[in-house]
């Protein structure tokens, strides 16, 4: 119930700071989604640093890591986990298998989500 209560705390942190940097007013003059794009690029360098500090034998909890790479990483964007997870699958040897899993993530969502408001729609 612990991890429970330290992802779901960290989610919630994660949340409210995507949230709060959407009211970020950005004068946006072309279609690109900025706001978006630097959230999951910030939540990637994030996790990317947790693991990598980590990964280096530097000394922290194992709850803080489940607090901030599930929880504040996972709140803030799920971008940053699918990023990472496709990273260690071509640190691992599975650069294939990664770029099927990158590709059918992003075309499979974008289908799925276009689907669902076409059909919802009319």
């Amino acid at each position: 119930m612990y991890k429970c209560f330290l992802v779901g705390t960290g989610g919630f942190a994660g949340a409210v700071l995507r949230y709060l940097i959407g009211l970020v007013p950005v004068k946006e003059t072309m279609l690109f989604p900025v706001k978006t794009f630097l959230i999951n690029i910030t939540g990637c360098i994030l996790i990317g640093f947790i693991t990598a500090l980590v990964s280096n034998k530097f000394q922290l909890a194992p709850g803080l890591v489940l607090f901030l790479k599930t929880g504040v990483c996972g709140g803030f964007t799920t971008f940053s986990t699918f990023s990472l997870e496709t990273s260690d699958l071509i640190k691992n040897g599975h650069a294939e298998i990664a770029v099927l899993y990158a590709v059918l993530s992003v075309v499979t969502g974008i289908c799925a989500i276009f689907l669902i408001q076409y059909f919802t729609t009319r």
